[in-house]
């Protein structure tokens, strides 16, 4: 193998070197200097792989956070939405026989039918209620009740028998979650 001749500078600074009292470099010196350098190479790699780990960690929660953040904004929309679909269904349901087929009560049920569609796009469901369902403190709001003085005995037991008797306000669900319950009356 051909051996590299020092240049002036390389001889200069092994010669400031032995006057100096220091060793001039061998295999030794640069086998401990590698594996220093080794050293610090894995650990300034490991802390580029934590740093690449964190990153990933934090993109996901930011992720998370961006659904979780559209879900709110949704449910948000959602109630402000719903009081103007109540006020519709109110409304079409108070119109005079003979008005039922004008076109401006026709209008009035289609924008209502598309507040309806944007609502349900948006992931909304309608609570299903019909009268004589049993009460679900979880999906219904008891707003007064008929009729029962107090819950009724059988055998000596106390069993709560209370029946949806009308529906005052219909309930909705946002991706299983109750954002609204049911209005009902109870017996």
């Amino acid at each position: 193998m051909l051996k590299k001749k020092p240049t002036m500078n390389e001889e200069e600074e092994e010669s400031s070197k032995e006057q100096a009292g220091e060793e001039p470099m061998t295999n030794e010196n640069t086998d401990e200097e590698k594996s220093e350098w080794q050293i610090k190479a894995e650990e300034y790699l490991d802390d580029l792989k934590r740093t690449q780990a964190d990153f990933e960690n934090y993109k996901k929660r930011q992720a998370e956070s961006q659904k979780e953040l559209g879900g709110y904004l949704i449910e948000k929309l959602v109630l402000d939405i719903v009081p103007v679909l109540d006020n519709f269904r109110a409304a079409t349901s108070h119109v005079p026989p003979e008005q039922k087929d004008s076109p401006w009560v026709t209008g009035i049920q289609y924008i209502e039918k598309q507040l309806e569609d944007v609502v349900k796009s948006n992931g909304v469901e309608v609570i299903e209620v019909k009268e004589g369902d049993a009460f679900d403190p979880t999906i219904h709001e008891a707003v007064s009740s008929e009729g029962t003085e107090g819950p009724e005995s059988v055998d000596g037991a106390e069993e709560e028998a209370h029946a949806v008797v009308k529906v005052l306000q219909k309930g909705f669900k946002l991706g299983g979650k109750v954002i609204r319950p049911a209005k009902v009356t109870v017996k």
